[in-house]
């Protein structure tokens, strides 16, 4: 569904690890979305690259902001700061794609990088964010759809432990 972004952020060596409903989705649980989320290293540049990506294949941005300011740490800051801001949102009108890149998270992308999975997809390997660290992400959230998520989650740790 997202692959042709993906895969630009292959070609271009954009460091993210795949979070969320998509990365749920690789392990293997039933719940669908429609929005991937991302979470990423926070350098400018790897943000710029991102945002790069994201504009040339035709995503927007519903705040009323410019979206490069996601790639200047003082901006983020303030975004996150007077905002609470957690995640950036970029949507595709004529798909109804969207790309959550989180800002703000109980697991850095430096922890993240360390237990990520590789998963083959489409042609392309993605890196997946561990279920220990989906699970320390989804309780901090806390929202119903995280609590469903978190059974999801334990029972398919419990399936790799039985094999």
């Amino acid at each position: 569904m997202y692959e042709e972004i993906l895969a630009e952020f292959q070609e271009e060596r954009v460091r993210y690890v795949i979070v969320g409903g998509v990365a749920l989705g690789l392990f293997g649980s039933p719940r669908t979305t429609y929005d991937l989320d991302i979470l990423v290293e926070m350098s400018d540049d790897n943000l710029s690259k991102i945002v790069k990506i994201l504009k040339e294949n035709g995503y927007s941005v519903k705040q009323p902001v410019d979206p490069m300011g996601i790639a200047d740490a003082r901006t983020r800051k303030k975004w996150i700061e007077e905002k609470g801001m957690k995640a950036f949102n970029f949507y595709k009108a004529d798909s109804g794609k969207e790309v959550d890149i989180i800002i703000d998270s109980p697991v850095s992308f430096k922890e993240a990088q360390k237990s990520m999975v590789l998963v083959r997809g489409g042609g392309l390997t993605l890196p997946v964010l561990s279920t220990d660290n989906i699970l320390k992400m989804k309780k901090e959230a806390g929202r119903d759809i995280d609590q469903l998520d978190i059974k999801y989650l334990n029972k398919i740790k419990g399936l790799k432990k039985t094999k």
